[in-house]
C-alpha cells in the first residue's frame, strides 16, 4: 500500500451512513478533500469504483483507498473489460448500471459509446471505430456482450443470433427454491394483458422463446440469524438461452414464480402470492458465458466471465457463508 491508502470494512453502527461521511470520519481532510478523492476513482466498495459521495453503505462492506488509482474517467472503459478484440470483433465484460446501447435519444455513457471509445483511443489516430450491435443485455445486467466491427462479421454474427446458434449462459439468484432442472417454453408478447411483457396465452401468437435453468446452489441460512432469507430462501441458478427474447430469463421464472432477486419490474405476482423481496444493491443476473464461431475465420471461441462482488456478496449474505460461482462448473 502506498502513503495514505486505507482499507476498512464498514462497522454496523455505520450502516446507512453516507460514503463521505464515512470515509471522512477516518481520514484527517475536510468534507471537499474527501468528495474529491470519491469522484476521482480513488475509492472502491466491495471491489466496485464508486464515484457517488453520498453511497449509503451495509454494515460489512469492505471499502479500499487507492491515493495512486488512475483518475476516474466517466466516458473511460477500463482496459481489463476487452476481453478479446481483433479487427472483427471485440468482446467485453459489461458492467451493471449502464445501457448496452441508447435507449433514449442522446443517452450518454452506454456500453457501445466506451467501446467506440476505447477503440479509437487505441488506435491513436483512428477518426472514428465502426460498431455493430448484435445483442444486448439489460441494463442492471452484467457480463459478457459482444460488438462487431465489420459489416461482413454483423452479418455472419447476426444470422448466428438469429438462428440460436449463439451459447449464452447466465447466473441468477432467484426468490423461492428449485430443486431440479427446468425447461420454461412461451410464446412472449408486448404486454401479457398488464402492460407489461410476459407469456401469451394463445400460442399462436408472439415469439417462441425457450429457457434452461438448472439449481446450483440453495441459498438460504441455517443458522436463523436472518429472518428473512430463513423465511425466503432462494436458489443459485444457472440459465441457458435456447432463444434470446427481450427480458426472456427474467419472464420465464417470475411466470414460474421465481422472480430475480433485485428485479423491480417483474415482482407483482410474486408480491401478491404473500412473499417477501429480497433486498439486492441490482438485478441479480450475470452474463457468465458467452461461445460462438468467429464470423471471419469459423475459429471456435468461448469466453467465461465469473460473477463480479456485488453478486457474490448477496448470495454469500444468503447463505450465511462465502459463495463462490465458477462458470465453468455450471450444470448445464
Amino acid at each position: 500500500m502506498s502513503e495514505g491508502d486505507l482499507e476498512f470494512v464498514v462497522e454496523p453502527n455505520e450502516a446507512g451512513k453516507l460514503l463521505d461521511a464515512i470515509l471522512r470520519g477516518r481520514l484527517n481532510k475536510s468534507w471537499g478533500a474527501v468528495r474529491t478523492l470519491i469522484e476521482r476513482g480513488k475509492v472502491t466498495v466491495d471491489g466496485d469504483r464508486v464515484i457517488e459521495p453520498t453511497r449509503r453503505l451495509r454494515a460489512g462492506a469492505s471499502v479500499s483507498l487507492r491515493m495512486n488509482a488512475r483518475r476516474f474517467d466517466p466516458d473511460a472503459l477500463e482496459d481489463d473489460r476487452v476481453v478479446f478484440h481483433d479487427p472483427h470483433v471485440v468482446v467485453v465484460r459489461k458492467p451493471a448500471g449502464i445501457s448496452t446501447i441508447p435507449y433514449e435519444p442522446g443517452e450518454r455513457g452506454t456500453l457501445e459509446e466506451k467501446v467506440r471509445l476505447w477503440l479509437v483511443r487505441r488506435a491513436k489516430h483512428a477518426p472514428h471505430a465502426s460498431l455493430g450491435v448484435v445483442h444486448r443485455i439489460d441494463k442492471e445486467t452484467s457480463g459478457l456482450v459482444v460488438f462487431t466491427r465489420t459489416l461482413a462479421a454483423k452479418k455472419v454474427l447476426g444470422q448466428a443470433f438469429r438462428e440460436h446458434t449463439i451459447e449464452r449462459r447466465y447466473v441468477a439468484i432467484v426468490h423461492g427454491l428449485i430443486t431440479a432442472k427446468r425447461t420454461f417454453r412461451s410464446s412472449l408478447v408486448e404486454d401479457r394483458g398488464d402492460g407489461l411483457r410476459g407469456s401469451a396465452k394463445d400460442p399462436n401468437i408472439g415469439q417462441p422463446s425457450v429457457t434452461h435453468v438448472a439449481p446450483i446452489e440453495r441459498l438460504q441460512r441455517s443458522d436463523g440469524l436472518d429472518a428473512l432469507a430463513a423465511k425466503e430462501a432462494a436458489t443459485l441458478l444457472a440459465c441457458a438461452l435456447e432463444t434470446g427474447r427481450t427480458h426472456q430469463i427474467r419472464i420465464h421464472l417470475s411466470e414460474a414464480r421465481h422472480p430475480l432477486v433485485g428485479d423491480r419490474v417483474y415482482t407483482r405476482d410474486w408480491i401478491r402470492d404473500g412473499h417477501a423481496l429480497i433486498p439486492a444493491p441490482r438485478m441479480m443476473l450475470h452474463a457468465c458465458i458467452l461461445g460462438f464461431e468467429h464470423p471471419i475465420t469459423g475459429r471456435p471461441l468461448r469466453f467465461l466471465d465469473a460473477p463480479p462482488e456485488d453478486f457474490v456478496s448477496v448470495a454469500s449474505k444468503l447463505a450465511g457463508r462465502k459463495v463462490t460461482v465458477e462458470p465453468e462448473k455450471l450444470p448445464l
